[in-house]
């Protein structure tokens, strides 16, 4: 499995995003150490998606500063937050937003393609990753043709077919029944544990977030409570 050596760590200072009179984070600060598994939650509103997409580089706060390793990721021009999350970052989205167009190996292999690798080696790496999460035959099939927790496990895969430094999953099991949700959450805490990666998960489960090491919770646009999962409660959700 291809590690990346730059391990980073991601910080947040002073957060603040408003949208109109809403505002969705008032003053987060995170540290977040490289290769941990953290689920974000809190009720409707609370701002859990905008602190994720901020972290990710998706949006500018409008005060407050995120960085990733010695990188100030606020502080990047648009194409440099691009870049950044083509190059180090991968994203596991509530329904899986993969090409309907494209196989299910293309898809894996897109990423790659757009950092210029080789159309062979992309594909070479994505059947090994399809093999990997036990989707030798899927290879071929589009997303239509597939089940939705099949699908997410090739989302799974085209996230860490790059290995990036911070995987990014936003309701990754919201359209996925609780046994299926299990699995998901199973596939993608062990791969971005084996690939040194870290996984932040933006979640309305109890369930899901005990997969985690740690649980920050957002309640008014603040950080409400920030805990480290307790080992009864990870076997528990298993």
């Amino acid at each position: 499995m291809n590690q990346h050596t730059h391990s980073q760590d991601l910080r947040a200072r002073g957060l603040s995003k408003s949208f109109g009179h809403v505002r969705a984070l008032a003053g987060v600060d995170t540290d977040i150490p490289a290769g941990q598994s953290v689920a974000v939650m809190g009720p409707s509103g609370s701002g859990k998606s905008t602190l994720l997409h901020c972290l990710a580089g998706i949006l500018l706060p409008d005060n407050g500063e995120v960085r990733l390793g010695e990188t100030i990721v606020s502080g990047l021009p648009d194409a440099g937050r691009s870049a950044l999350r083509r190059e180090q970052l991968g994203f596991v989205f509530q329904d899986g937003q993969l090409l309907p167009e494209l196989p299910a190996r293309e898809n894996v292999a897109l990423p790659l393609m757009l950092l210029g690798a080789g159309r062979s080696r992309a594909l070479s790496e994505a059947d090994a990753w399809l093999e990997r999460l036990h989707l030798t035959d899927m290879g071929r099939r589009r997303p239509g043709e597939m089940s939705g927790g099949q699908a997410q496990r090739v989302a799974i895969a085209r996230a860490m077919v790059h290995a990036p430094a911070v995987v990014f999953a936003d309701e990754p099991t919201g359209s996925l029944d609780q046994a299926t949700g299990h699995e998901v959450m199973q596939i993608l805490t062990t791969t971005t544990r084996m690939a040194g990666a870290t996984l932040i998960v933006v979640t309305h489960d109890g369930q899901v977030a005990s997969w985690c090491h740690r649980l920050i919770e957002l309640r008014d646009a603040m950080v409400h409570a920030d805990d480290l999962v307790t080992a009864d409660a990870r076997s528990a959700a298993r």
